[in-house]
């Protein structure tokens, strides 16, 4: 059911930043897999899915701190991150899948609805994520998604990371939307930070990998399912 925690006019919106891990696709195999391939390497023990799962969301450096219980030996964070990079560069893509609906959602959105094309201007999309830019992008090309989306932004892709609003302000930027005009969705309270540091509107999806931290931190409206997305949005 989809939930109005503060009300708002989803027609009025022109611009979606979506998260990615999550959000649009669910890589968490592939990054339970790269994590303990990284622990192995270093002779550490594997973890439980469930909570290398839970360290995602912040980017790649801090997901490896996490999982080496917030070690503070520089190097061998560094020869740890160095090895995860490398061997989920080469395996992103082994069990990552779209969420069931996705592509038929942005499919639907990415065409003009009441209200959400005014004065001229066609509805845009855009990807925000903490992970690396080069694997994203690979991702989202890979699985069939490149076209919806006008751009795709990393956590490498900018100086700060989310929930720094940099990313969005520069996406904001580069559409020519305003930021009421905008919304921003994503599974975490990372994501739902974001958007609020930089004037958005915010979609918390209950399916992605956070959904308790959508508790800690509440976004404008909640949807439990593709399908509530495409309800709440069309």
């Amino acid at each position: 059911m989809i939930r109005f925690l503060r009300p708002f006019d989803p027609l009025r919106l022109r611009l979606l930043v979506f998260d990615l891990d999550g959000t649009l696709v669910d890589s968490r195999l592939d990054l339970i897999h790269s994590v303990n391939a990284m622990l192995c390497h270093i002779g550490r023990p594997e973890l439980e899915g469930e909570l290398i799962a839970s360290y995602v969301g912040d980017g790649a450096p801090a997901l490896v701190r996490r999982a080496l219980g917030d070690s503070d030996d520089e190097a061998l964070l560094r020869e740890a991150l160095e090895y995860f990079l490398g061997y989920y560069r080469l395996h992103k893509l082994d069990h990552t899948t779209v969420y069931d609906g996705i592509p038929e959602v942005l499919a639907g959105l990415a065409k003009p609805a009441n209200g959400a094309a005014s004065n001229g201007v066609q509805r845009q999309m855009a990807v925000l994520s903490n992970k690396p830019v080069n694997p994203s992008r690979d991702i989202v090309r890979a699985l069939g998604l490149g076209d919806f989306f006008v751009c795709v932004y990393g956590g490498n892709s900018f100086t700060t990371k989310k929930p720094d609003p940099l990313g969005v302000r520069t996406i904001l930027r580069e559409t020519g939307f305003a930021a009421d005009e905008a919304l921003m969705i994503g599974d975490s309270s990372i994501d739902v930070l974001t958007g609020r540091n930089a004037g958005l509107w915010t979609c918390g999806v209950t399916y992605g990998f956070a959904p308790h931290s959508l508790e800690e931190v509440p976004p404008d409206v909640l949807v439990e399912s593709p399908r509530e997305l495409w309800e709440l949005l069309r």
